[in-house]
């Protein structure tokens, strides 16, 4: 399904291909992680740094712009069924149409598949707005604080919003699936910290599978 909100996915790709970052031409790695202390930060290069400094910020209101009925009934339906199935973690209404809207947009806006973002707050966060993990990742997308300050404001408690959340979290993953080529498998563990090891994609990719719909 496509569809044009500003800042769209296209802005977001050409913030990313224009400082290198869409293959195999990026050369910084984001981080690493020791079997217990977590993910650590690295060193970014300036071109990378922009680009995604570029990408976080700008946040726009998280409505889809629709340009055809087919597409605005299928966005309603992909709402309506999510909406029913995460009712075991956000009991309340309000709170998961916000939720859900803003997953769309930032999904969208980075490229990518709606159900892959929702499989992995499942396995990072539970869908907790305010989780910390032992190595201090926040938030649903448990978004390192690091990233406030290499990408961002430097204001770390902006990761318990959930559009800024959001925001760096589909930023970050699409980043690192691009680093990957597009394998998921890589790019999740490079997302997580612990790459070529196999139990975190499979969970995520596990949760994905009960999230996927038509419009994925």
């Amino acid at each position: 399904m496509s569809a044009h909100f500003p800042p769209g996915r296209r802005q977001v790709l050409q913030h990313l291909a224009l400082q290198g970052m869409a293959g195999l031409t990026v050369s910084a790695a984001v981080f690493s992680k020791a079997a217990a202390a977590g993910p650590t930060e690295e060193i970014l290069s300036q071109s990378v740094r922009t680009a995604l400094t570029a990408a976080v910020a700008a946040a726009a209101p998280p409505e889809p712009l629709l340009a055809h009925e087919a597409q605005r009934q299928a966005y309603a339906q992909w709402r309506a069924q999510s909406s029913e199935q995460l009712a075991r973690w956000l009991p309340q209404s309000l709170e998961r149409l916000e939720f859900l809207q803003t997953l769309w947009y930032e999904a969208r806006r980075a490229g990518l598949s709606l159900s892959l973002v929702l499989g992995l707050i499942q396995t990072e966060s539970a869908f907790r707005k305010f989780a910390i993990s032992s190595s201090g990742a926040r938030g649903y997308m448990q978004v390192m604080p690091f990233w406030t300050r290499s990408i961002g404001d430097g204001d770390e408690s902006k990761l318990f919003h959930m559009q800024t959340n959001l925001r760096f979290g589909c930023v970050i993953l699409r980043y690192l699936l691009d680093r990957e080529q597009g394998d998921l498998s890589l790019g999740l563990g490079r997302y997580n910290g612990s790459r070529g090891q196999l139990p975190y994609p499979r969970a995520v990719l596990s949760a994905q599978r009960a999230w996927l719909k038509a419009v994925d």
